[in-house]
């Protein structure tokens, strides 16, 4: 998909916001905790490389992704860190994962047999860096019961040749939630399944961004720190007080391209579901489905001149209309996401409006939204 440079239309990330959150991150983390930032789905919509220099520059020792490319992006960029896969790879990427110091989550045995085979037809000079993924409630990924496990490190034990046990995990799925029950059962079976290993691996680790903010008792010696690095509230409004405040890193911005007045009885957009009531000034501004501004957000409103103004009509794959107060010139700025004016707009205001989350709408952005880096 092409980059619209040549379009007012642009994503702007805020470097120093992304610093502040992590840094003040770092500085809670007892001193023998690691912070990984998680950077997968190009960094949450920010820029995965962006947001992995700025995250290295504010203390974070290595970085999360979702996939194997995603690591190989980072290696191409240029960063020697710890990256660690948190999804299921190919046993038969075994070797290339190896050769590129990439860490794997490992879910099962059957995992590992069929990965130490693809390795021992080479003549590989490192073992591949494994963490065994822990299903303490999730319900997505892991080794479910002691037996298992068990299975998995005597594997590992005569396997030394092949792998490396660098790390154990689990991950929580009510840690932003105020009520800690199911929390609790998942720490229960967590020490219940690390009660059989033979020796602590390098990492153990159990901490998302919410557990780290709201159970930082359970960290252990590494932090996952993902949403809340991009200035977002893991919890949405759930938990509303974090314990520092969080700077949102992204904004999204554009300008009016074209003005007109309407007319009573006119309407605006596909369908005609929009009819003015009276004459108004509707102004045209270029985003749309396409770039990730979902359709649903008919109705909704962004910022012109400090004052909300309404999308009218359907918004198109391209772009939208909105209801101005009074005419304004072309190249008036737009803010979508971000203040303007006094006022302000957050990814939280407009994921409430989708019934969502503000990560899917972060991650939601396409690449035909150029982002621009402030700081």
């Amino acid at each position: 998909m092409a980059v619209g440079e040549h379009r007012p239309t642009r994503l702007v990330i805020d470097r120093q916001a992304l610093r502040h959150n992590i840094q003040t991150e770092v500085k809670r983390l007892k001193s023998d905790c690691e912070l990984f930032m998680v950077v997968k789905a190009n960094g949450y919509g920010h820029g995965a490389a962006q947001v992995a220099q700025a995250a290295k520059d504010a203390g974070a020792t290595g970085f999360c992704v979702a996939i194997l490319d995603e690591a190989l992006e980072l290696r191409a960029a240029g960063f020697d860190e710890p990256i660690l896969v948190l999804g299921v790879t190919r046993p038969e990427d075994a070797v290339l994962m190896a050769q590129a110091r990439v860490s794997t989550v490992v879910a099962d045995l059957k995992w590992l047999q069929e990965a130490s085979r693809y390795l021992e037809l080479t003549h590989h000079n490192r073992p591949l860096n494994v963490h065994l993924g822990l299903d303490t409630g999730m319900g997505r990924i892991g080794f479910r019961t002691t037996d298992d496990l068990k299975a998995a490190l005597n594997f590992l034990g005569v396997k030394v040749d092949d792998f490396n046990f660098e790390g154990i995990f689990t991950h929580f799925s009510t840690a932003d939630d105020p009520d800690d029950t199911y929390f609790k059962q998942q720490v229960a079976k967590w020490q219940e399944l690390t009660a059989v290993l033979p020796f602590r691996p390098r990492y153990v680790h159990v901490s998302n961004s919410a557990t780290s903010l709201w159970h930082a008792a359970c960290n252990d010696n590494m932090v996952r720190f993902g949403v809340a690095g991009y200035g977002l509230n893991p919890s949405g409004t759930a938990i509303p007080e974090t314990p520092y405040p969080l700077r949102p890193a992204m904004q999204l911005v554009s300008e009016l391209v074209y003005t007109k007045r309407l007319h009573a009885g006119e309407s605006v957009s596909y369908g005609a579901t929009y009819t003015a009531q009276t004459d108004e000034w509707i102004g045209t501004v270029p985003i749309g489905y396409a770039d990730g501004y979902e359709r649903r957000l008919q109705g909704f409103h962004v910022l012109v001149g400090g004052q909300f103004c309404e999308i009218v009509g359907r918004v198109c794959m391209d772009q939208l209309m909105i209801r101005l107060p009074q005419n304004y010139v072309r190249g008036t700025k737009v803010t979508l996401v971000g203040a303007n004016g006094g006022q302000q707009i957050t990814l939280q205001d407009v994921a409430d409006y989708c019934g969502t989350i503000h990560y899917e709408i972060a991650c939601g952005f396409t690449s035909r939204l150029p982002r621009h880096y402030l700081n």
